[in-house]
Formats: C-alpha cells, structure tokens, sequence
C-alpha cells in the first residue's frame, strides 16, 4: 500500500506538506499520523516534510503499516466477496446480520466476519466500514483497508459522487411512477431506534422509480441523496408504501421474514486508480 508522487515545476515553491495535501487530500489529522510514524519519504529516505522538493524529487508514502484490531474478536461468517483488491474489500451482506459488534451481536456482525478473513490473509488494519446497512437489509458494504481509503470515500459521499442504489417491494401501488421524498427524519421521541418524518429533523432526500408492478405490490428502485438512518423505510412508509416485511414502519409479511429492502449497486471512484467503479450485488 503505497503512494507516490513525482515533484513536477508547478510544486516548486512548496512545502512536501502542501504538495501531499494538494496532491491527496489528507485529512490534518491523517497527515499528523504519517509524519509521527515516519511514512514519508522523499527518494526513499525518511524526510522532513516541512521542507522543499526539487523537481523530480519521488515522495512516497507508506501505508502499509500494521494497526491494533484486536478490539474485534474473530468469528468464522462466510463471506460472499464481490469486489476485493489491496486497498478495499466489497462484500453483500446477508440479511440477519450487523455491521457492527453489540452486545446482542457480539461475536456475531459483519465486521467480526471482515477480522476473521484479515486475519486469514495477514492484513494487521483496523475495520473499516465505508457504509452501513440495517440488520435486516442485504447488499452491499465497503471496507476500506486503510485509513486513506476510508478518508476518500467519505469525501466521495460529501460531494455526491458515491451512490448507492436500493431495490425494494413496497405496499400497494405508486400513483406516481417516479418522484422525490423530500422530508425532514428525527428520532421518534421515547425511542432509541425508530426515526420519524419531523419538522425539527435533518433534511432528507430519496428519489425513487417504479421498475415493476404486481397485485398488491412494486418493486422501486431507490437512490439517496443523503444517508439518515433508516432513510428509504421511513419516507416510503410516509408516502402510504410501507416496504414489505418491515415490523417497524409497517407490517409483517407471510411473503418476506425481513424488510424487502437490498442494496443493489455502488457508483464511485475507485480512490487509487481515478477510474469509475460499478459493484452490484445479485438479490438474495
């Protein structure tokens, strides 16, 4: 896991500090940890990023470095992995398990999964999930192998350039084929985890399209332009189309023992290779 970067004239002039902030948009915070571990290098010599670069200079940054995970504990969870190279790890999830360890899931999420399978391969990185999805909802989940990977998706996600797509089977039918739910989701009060449409909430945007028409219910095709919790189940449950086998904004159904809800497909730019990155994940 490495980055390099040659010192072209335009960088002359410039701290390495500025032209790594230029060059890859490390968080100050990122930054800080590189220099204290010595991961830069100018012409493969540890250097002093405060000082200047000739051109053609070769800066280097090493991020293959180890970090402490044994705040997860390891649990054998098949995974089914669609996407997976040195620098992040796709994988569609299965209904029925977290993201994260709880006290309810705690050897039992994802995330004991992805440290299982690290270290089956000796990767020493901290568990990284770029997005989240309900226990309930299958699809796809990131996971970004370095703290820069993680750092680039969030920013993707910032600029709207990160989009993810859902599919799902709702109640009834839509009398609009396609539309925009633009409102507002809160805590529900006296509630951990129920999220309710409130004038007080943070702004919500989910736009929507009908693929597919049957008796009692459609299948829509989902995107979110932003990610509160519990988004796409509370505004179709708003508009009158609760999503099928949801207990918490709707009903239970002999069709689905789960939310009708999947994470579809992933749009965004790969961070390292610059180049446009296409993941779906097949419906269970």
């Amino acid at each position: 896991m490495e980055l390099s970067y040659i010192i072209k004239n335009d960088d002359i002039g410039k701290s390495i500090n500025e032209i790594l902030l230029e060059q890859f948009s490390f968080s100050n915070r990122l930054l800080y940890k590189l220099i204290k571990y010595k991961k830069i290098f100018l012409n493969g010599t540890i250097c002093d990023t405060r000082k200047f670069a000739n051109c053609n200079d070769k800066i280097t940054v090493n991020l293959d470095f180890e970090e402490d995970n044994s705040n997860i504990k390891p649990a054998f969870i098949k995974l089914n992995i669609i996407y997976e190279d040195e620098w992040m790890l796709a994988i569609n999830k299965p209904a029925g398990y977290p993201i994260h360890p709880s006290l309810l899931h705690y050897t039992d999420s994802i995330s004991n999964a992805v440290k299982f399978y690290y270290d089956s391969i000796g990767l020493k990185k901290k568990i990284r999930p770029v997005n989240r999805l309900d226990l309930n909802t299958s699809g796809i989940v990131i996971f970004a192998k370095s703290e820069y990977i993680q750092e680039c998706f969030i920013k993707q996600m910032s600029k709207d350039i990160f989009q993810k797509t859902y599919l799902c089977l709702v109640e009834g039918k839509l009398s609009k084929k396609s539309g925009t739910i633009d409102l507002p989701i809160g805590r529900k009060d006296g509630s951990i985890i129920e999220r309710c449409i409130r004038p007080d909430g943070k702004r919500a945007i989910t736009n929507y399209k009908v693929l597919t028409e049957y008796s009692t219910c459609s299948l829509l095709e989902c995107t979110i332009k932003t990610g509160r919790t519990h988004q796409i189940r509370v505004h179709l449950s708003a508009i009158g189309h609760p999503i099928i086998g949801d207990t918490l904004y709707g009903k239970a159904s002999t069709l689905i023992s789960r939310q009708a809800l999947h994470s579809y497909e992933i749009k965004c730019i790969h961070p390292i290779t610059k180049k446009p990155l296409l993941l779906k994940a097949p419906i269970p």
